[in-house]
């Protein structure tokens, strides 16, 4: 059975910006969470970054980084080689 993410992660995918920065603005507001995980792998980690930012400038001012983690996972190609691919995680809080 998969685990399931914890209500205030958020994973950056190939949806525009704005859908994230409104899925995160969701949590903080309407489900009252005061910290929130933006969490992205390989390209995504500058929509992630950007996501962060625009959520901490335009719109939740009060918003500080509470902790940054930066690491690889292994994941299999399709041809059953090994590939390293970058992971970030933004923990945002009020």
């Amino acid at each position: 059975m998969a685990e399931r993410a914890a209500d205030n992660v958020v994973f950056i995918g190939r949806k525009p910006t704005m859908s994230y920065v409104m899925a995160v603005l969701t949590q903080l507001n309407d489900k009252g969470q005061t910290e929130i995980k933006i969490r992205a792998r390989g390209k995504a980690i500058s929509t992630a970054v950007d996501v962060a930012e625009i959520v901490k400038n335009r719109f939740v001012k009060e918003l500080v980084y509470k902790d940054i983690k930066i690491g690889t996972e292994e994941l299999e190609g399709e041809n059953k080689e090994k590939l390293n691919v970058s992971t970030i995680d933004l923990v945002l809080g009020k």
